[in-house]
């Protein structure tokens, strides 16, 4: 039989490790618990959609909406004359102050979806925060339009797990985008939009736009062009396979 002897100094030493490894475990644990939003994000019940339909030739414009107002009557009066429709994301704050603009959008025949109430940077807030931006999007828009819209996207296009988690739970498909026109920078031109759209334009592409008066500009051209290319031009929920 053998005994082994291990000198308490070498005990202690070997408990103080296990102790800081114990710590750090701990640590990282809460860092993620913190990242996901407060609590842990089972699996999802929505993904982040970045295109429709590959087998249906449409695209679905989608215009997000927190400031802009200007530039809406030109841009709907472009969608009136080419016979298109589209998808309008404003949030709750914006439609508050335009509720006529907003009433004007779904008369139309334009689809309108979730934005959230105040565009913050849903990565920053937590599982429930998100929830309530998203709840209070969707009574404003309600109130005006007397419907539930079924879309929600994020501002900044942000998509942490908490906040597509939040979107999920509340029933909502999390919309993002297929091409990012960059119709926001500073210095671009019509051409600019055009250049960025037809190339990349596919079968179920979905388009980030915003109401700037770039974007009003290259709008009837665009139009033109996608049409001319076989496209139809119809609402983000038309363009999602299986609807």
């Amino acid at each position: 039989m053998y005994v082994f002897f291990y000198p308490r100094r070498g005990l202690r030493r070997w408990g103080l490790v296990v102790v800081l490894v114990l710590g750090l475990l701990l640590l990282l644990g809460f860092t993620c618990w913190r990242w996901l939003g407060g609590a842990a994000v089972p699996a999802l019940k929505t993904q982040p959609i970045y295109q429709g339909d590959p087998g249906r030739k449409a695209v679905a414009l989608t215009f997000t909406i927190d400031w802009g107002e200007e530039h809406l009557p030109a841009m709907l009066t472009a969608l009136a004359q080419a016979g298109a429709r589209a998808t309008f994301f404003p949030t709750g704050q914006w439609a508050e102050r335009h509720p006529d603009l907003v009433r004007q959008i779904a008369a139309a025949g334009h689809e309108i979806g979730n934005h959230g109430q105040g565009h913050p940077h849903p990565d920053n807030l937590s599982r429930e925060e998100n929830r309530q931006d998203i709840l209070q999007g969707e009574a404003t828009l309600r109130a005006i339009t007397g419907k539930k819209p079924v879309l929600y996207s994020p501002p900044y296009g942000e998509s942490k797990p908490q906040v597509v988690a939040a979107a999920g739970d509340l029933g909502y498909k999390f919309i993002m985008w297929t091409i990012n026109t960059g119709d926001y920078l500073p210095n671009t031109r019509p051409e600019d939009i055009l250049a960025t759209i037809l190339p990349k334009c596919q079968n179920g592409a979905i388009v980030l736009l915003h109401p700037t008066a770039v974007t009003a500009r290259a709008l009837p051209e665009l139009l033109q062009q996608l049409k001319e290319r076989g496209y139809a031009l119809v609402t983000t929920s038309e363009i999602l396979k299986n609807g």
